[in-house]
């Protein structure tokens, strides 16, 4: 997985997978769904991510199975 944000447009970008995205859809005005040829979710950009996803806050964990 990948996050990326993109400061000068406000963008986030996190990839789940890397794979060729066959659609993109329209979740709203300001964010875009990803999809592979089977239908599984590739990426999500979110635009005005510094409102919207709460940016400076992000922090990752990852938790014993």
């Amino acid at each position: 997985m990948k996050v990326k944000y993109f400061q000068d447009t406000d963008t986030l970008h996190i990839e789940f997978k890397e794979s060729e995205v066959a659609e993109t859809r329209d979740l709203d005005e300001n964010t875009l769904l990803d999809l592979d040829k089977h239908g599984n979710i590739c990426a999500i950009t979110i635009e005005h991510a510094k409102d919207r996803a709460n940016i400076p806050h992000f922090s990752f964990e990852q938790f014993a199975a």
